[in-house]
């Protein structure tokens, strides 16, 4: 169920789509408004969604309540970064946490295999 919400999660992108379009600016040119610029770099947390997966199905595989919450916290600091960066630079918090639910969760599921 986690991965299934977590899927909703890559509208981030959509948003991207939604600024270029609001600011008139065309594929492949990244670069503009400092507003466009930061919702652009902002939905980076596309690329560790791989990963996110990966260690949330291992996870789950042994420690399943754990997996589903850390899933869902992970899925807030990831909404948080990203709120954070497109309005300043407030990106830390929420990258942060994000990276210690990972960690978490990637622990969690060496543990299981081990």
């Amino acid at each position: 169920a986690v991965s299934l919400l977590s899927a909703l999660h890559m509208y981030l992108a959509r948003l991207v789509g939604r600024s270029r379009m609001t600011h008139n600016i065309m594929p492949p040119v990244v670069s503009g408004p400092p507003e466009f610029e930061r919702t652009f770099r902002a939905q980076n947390c596309v690329e560790f969604y791989p990963l996110f997966l990966v260690s949330l199905w291992t996870c789950g595989m042994f420690f399943s309540e754990a997996a589903a919450t850390a899933g869902l916290v992970y899925m807030v600091a990831r909404q948080m970064y990203f709120n954070g960066y497109v309005t300043s630079a407030k990106k830390l918090p929420g990258f942060i946490l994000a990276l210690v639910v990972l960690g978490i969760l990637s622990l969690l599921g060496w543990i299981g295999v081990l």
